[in-house]
């Protein structure tokens, strides 16, 4: 257990923004040459017959503009900001081994369901968990949803997991990685656990 929660070197090199432009540059790349999408999407069968870098590249890929642009807003907001306290090194290994764990659970619900005609894409497991980590770090902050509505960071966060619990059960937006979604936050609470010997719960309701 010391080993795992040894500390990076603490750095900041803005990797936040660095992702957002393979994001962008993933997406630039789709409408350029549009099979793109379909080697970088994860998909069971693919992955079974030995596509498993599906498992990272689902991230950088993503269906439409609006798609994209939620995603990259919320990385920016709150990436940037998790990233800072963090450290750079600490960031990238929680976005990326989050987002890997979120497709990973993922799979499985689709593999164990027989859904292997699915393609999974978007990097919103792992901005979950980013959302996750800055209500933790940074429990104070007030979020203006639509630029209008303030809300603490914590009630945000744990109002859209009760969103997308909600959705995963009753159907809504169909087409949405709701289970993704609770994934990324899931493997997010339990990295803090682990790296950090930190429970979220005791920041998102510290108030």
């Amino acid at each position: 257990m010391k080993l795992l929660r040894r500390p990076f070197r603490y750095r900041n090199d803005n990797l936040a923004l660095v992702l957002i432009g393979l994001n962008i540059g993933v997406f630039l790349l789709q409408m350029v040459y549009p099979p793109v999408k379909y080697y970088a999407a994860l998909n069971p069968g693919a992955v079974l017959h030995g596509w498993i870098w599906q498992f990272v590249s689902y991230m950088f890929a993503h269906g439409n503009v609006s798609h994209l642009l939620f995603n990259m807003l919320a990385l920016f907001i709150f990436g940037t900001q998790v990233e800072h306290r963090m450290g750079s090194k600490e960031f990238l290994l929680y976005y990326m081994l989050t987002g890997i764990l979120a497709g990973g659970f993922s799979f499985g619900v689709y593999w164990l369901t027989g859904a292997y005609g699915v393609f999974l894409l978007g990097a919103s497991g792992a901005i979950f968990a980013v959302q996750l980590a800055y209500a933790t770090l940074f429990p104070d902050a007030v979020i203006y949803i639509w630029g209008i509505l303030p809300v603490r960071a914590p009630i945000m966060v744990l109002g859209f997991t009760v969103i997308e619990i909600v959705s995963s059960f009753i159907g809504l937006s169909s087409g949405v990685a709701h289970l993704t979604h609770l994934a990324g936050f899931a493997w997010g609470w339990i990295y803090f656990l682990i790296r950090f010997g930190e429970n979220p719960w005791n920041s998102l309701t510290s108030r």
